[in-house]
């Protein structure tokens, strides 16, 4: 895994997008020399004359792949599945680029080129995505070797998920090392035996990372000083929380601990960070409310038309640091959905929905009327959804570390929505809070660019979570 902002990417994804970088811009300069029958080598002056229209070629070919899920981590880069993701991100390529073109003219690109292009990169990212993917599972290039501190439930656990994850770009565990006190969980056949210090066993095993998972920490057993040598020789030494931070993006609340907030990395509230998100949030929600006003008012007609007055449903929420404001959506429920004022979960399939809600619900557009909110300065474009008064009151006698998402401002969209399920228990609130404290613990705006990417994924792909 690599860092970006203090996000995580995995080399895979890191290697995929440089090489298919390259590959976009060699097919393009491909097609163009097809097109003109022009086989001798370009001059400087030739080939800057075509650049403006090679970077937008590329990057709206990228971001529609990226749009289509193409760059997810979870995604296996099969032959069948690259072709069904390949396909209408060409398609979705081919019509951003000649909107782009007419609104631009002075940049327009033939359709000639434009086709003969796209043709080259289909065939280029197709096969080189299945080779690489071939290679890699079979080779295991990608994957870092670690070993495990313990043998117990977290030991057990840390197995499970690597086992469940895809091989060919994950950890792999070479052994586990036992630790004083603990009850073996794992296998016996992968407890190592120790005939010296950590250090010469990660040598002997070629391992590159030690994963300490040992549920108990205190006393003079815990071997903090190898641990200490590792680290210093080139060893990395990754703590239970961070491994899940780095490989699941969420931050895990039952192996979390007050210190290691503390003392962590992230949390940035500076002002120069506050004053990009703000110019960021603005932009966005300024882009979004050209582009789905025509959307927004044929919403506000079906509504009208199915279930009448109001249109707008207000919500009173808790925001920055507590305070509360009135959210403002499309109305997707019925006019009598909380009989007896009772608040009550929202639901992925509510019964409480009306047929046009359902369709909207699914589609995120009931959530659309909330730029209003951002552009009022109560909420961002990218933050943890805010939640009602009651369920909040609720779930910060009931979770540990709720409260710490109040410490930004909410958003329309976020990292829990776009990698969770809709939330209908205190369970679910939980397991949300675990991807709302990664955002919260690691927020930057290229995390705030990948989230606005996932959530067009979500409502293209696979519908609202």
């Amino acid at each position: 895994m690599l860092s970006i902002s203090n996000h995580y990417i995995s080399r895979y994804t890191v290697l995929l997008v440089s090489v298919e970088l390259l590959l976009l811009l060699g097919t393009f300069y491909l097609g163009a020399n097809i097109r003109f029958l022009d086989w001798e080598k370009p001059s400087p002056i030739e080939f800057l004359l075509l650049l403006p229209e090679a970077v937008i070629f590329v990057f709206v070919i990228m971001i529609s792949m990226a749009v289509m899920g193409m760059y997810q981590q979870d995604l296996r880069p099969t032959f069948k599945n690259t072709l069904l993701c390949l396909i209408p991100a060409m398609i979705l390529s081919f019509g951003l680029m000649t909107l782009v073109f007419y609104l631009f003219p002075e940049i327009y690109l033939g359709r000639g080129i434009l086709i003969l292009a796209m043709f080259f990169s289909f065939l280029c990212v197709l096969l080189v995505r299945t080779v690489l993917f071939l290679c890699l599972s079979r080779m295991g290039i990608m994957q870092s070797r670690i070993l495990v501190l313990g043998i117990g439930d977290r030991a057990y656990e840390l197995m499970n998920h690597i086992e469940a994850g895809l091989s060919y770009q994950g950890p792999k565990i070479v052994g586990f090392i036992p630790f004083f006190g603990e009850d073996r969980r794992v296998p016996a056949s992968d407890v190592l035996s120790i005939k010296g210090s950590l250090l010469s066993l990660a040598n002997q095993y070629n391992a590159s990372e030690i994963v300490v998972a040992a549920e108990e920490r205190r006393g003079g057993n815990f071997p903090i000083q190898e641990l200490l040598d590792c680290k210093m020789h080139g060893v990395k030494v990754t703590d239970f929380a961070t491994f899940f931070e780095r490989e699941e993006g969420h931050i895990r609340m039952d192996a979390l601990y007050p210190s290691w907030l503390v003392f962590g990395g992230g949390f940035d509230q500076s002002f120069f960070r506050s004053s990009i998100k703000r110019i960021f949030d603005l932009v966005a929600s300024g882009v979004l409310l050209v582009v789905t006003f025509p959307i927004m008012l044929v919403t506000a007609l079906l509504i009208l038309i199915e279930d009448g007055i109001p249109i707008f449903y207000r919500q009173e929420r808790v925001g920055k640091g507590g305070e509360t404001f009135m959210v403002l959506k499309f109305r997707s429920m019925s006019k009598n959905a909380e009989q007896g004022n009772k608040p009550q979960w929202a639901a992925a399939n509510d019964s409480r929905a009306t047929r046009v809600g359902s369709i909207i619900r699914k589609l995120r557009i009931d959530e659309l009327p909330q730029i209003v909110n951002v552009l009022r300065n109560e909420m961002s474009f990218v933050g943890p959804r805010p939640e009602r008064p009651y369920f909040v009151d609720m779930l910060c006698a009931k979770v540990p570390y709720y409260n710490a998402r109040h410490s930004i401002k909410p958003g329309i969209t976020g990292w829990a929505q776009v990698r969770y399920t809709y939330g209908s228990s205190v369970e679910d609130a939980i397991e949300k809070l675990q991807y709302d404290l990664y955002y919260v613990k690691n927020h930057s705006l290229f995390l705030d660019v990948v989230i606005l990417i996932h959530t067009v994924d979500v409502v293209l792909g696979k519908g609202g979570r």
